[in-house]
């Protein structure tokens, strides 16, 4: 019997499918020769050789499945951590999740979410930028108080820049001062399911009583991808500020993650300060699957977090290209 022939007849005899990514067919054939002995055989109905063809097909895909569930968790660095499926909400690695840490700019993900759900539409409205918004420290988008541009410019170029001016534009325009907008901010981290959590100001610049968790931010993380504006915002590598009273500027992504063109890289944010150390939120999606990996306090995130996520997809059963 030719090797299509018996595939088909296990799957008659057994109401049994396996598909190419399971099981290939070379295996098939080859527990097809062991368990179904003539043609005769399987022509009269037997079970016998169909049935020692099924086992040998289980133990093949729990070897498969085993193997998958197997893989070791890479060491890293970050003193917390949450390698987190955003699709589900599993947890796959943690390291000191719910302890209080220092932001830093991955407060950033919360003033976009604030500004996306108190603004809306209006986000195309022209800002107003103030003296206090434009003398904020680095990392700065680099608006000054007598640019005119649209509110979103402002709030994408603060996420693509990780600008503290931007994040202090946003919160003003939005809710009038950055203490009302503190506010909402944490009205809107807690819907994302982040309750160890408080934020006093829109960019994570270092402030006594303004801290976070890596699980509330992988919480964050996980329900800002599903509004596509956030979606889009935070996978920029480069963003061309539309500014309408002086020639555009273009500006790259602090995320050296994205630029490393990790496979499926689409976010998300990084952070940095003294008292923070170095932080990172990335984000990657394969065949359906997105993975998020907070590291905050971490000297060697830009290792750290493709070395999680492959450790992530590998224990999902997805490959790389």
């Amino acid at each position: 019997m030719k090797c299509w022939q018996k595939i088909v007849s296990v799957f008659v005899l057994t109401g049994s499918l396996f598909t190419g990514a399971a099981l290939s067919g070379a295996a098939v054939c080859a527990a097809s020769d062991n368990a179904v002995t003539s043609k005769a055989a399987v022509s009269s109905g037997s079970q016998t050789g169909t049935s020692e063809l099924a086992k040998q097909a289980e133990v093949f895909l729990g070897e498969k499945n085993s193997a998958a569930k197997s893989v070791a968790v890479p060491g890293f660095a970050a003193e917390a951590a949450v390698l987190m499926n955003a699709d589900t909400g599993e947890v796959l690695v943690a390291r000191n999740e719910n302890k209080r840490m220092h932001p830093a700019s991955t407060t950033k993900m919360v003033t976009l979410l604030t500004a996306l759900k108190l603004q809306g539409t209006r986000l195309d409205e022209l800002a107003t930028i103030s003296p206090y918004a434009a003398s904020m420290e680095e990392s700065n988008l680099g608006v000054k108080t007598t640019d005119q541009l649209p509110l979103q410019a402002v709030a994408e170029g603060m996420m693509v820049a990780s600008g503290n001016d931007a994040a202090v534009v946003v919160a003003e325009n939005v809710s009038g001062s950055v203490y009302r907008f503190a506010l909402e901010m944490n009205e809107v981290a807690k819907e994302a399911g982040a309750t160890k959590s408080h934020f006093l100001n829109p960019h994570g610049l270092t402030e006594v009583g303004h801290y976070s968790t890596a699980l509330d931010l992988a919480k964050i993380a996980a329900y800002g991808m599903n509004i596509p504006m956030f979606h889009d915002f935070v996978g920029d590598d480069f963003y061309k500020v539309p500014y309408e009273n002086r020639k555009p500027v273009w500006v790259r992504t602090t995320n050296h993650f994205i630029r490393s063109k990790y496979e499926g890289a689409n976010g998300l944010k990084t952070g940095y300060t003294e008292a923070a150390g170095e932080c990172l939120i990335a984000s990657a999606t394969r065949d359906g699957h997105t993975l998020i990996v907070v590291l905050l306090n971490d000297d060697n995130r830009w290792v750290d977090a493709p070395a999680l996520l492959d450790y992530g997809f590998a224990k999902l059963g997805v490959t790389g290209k």
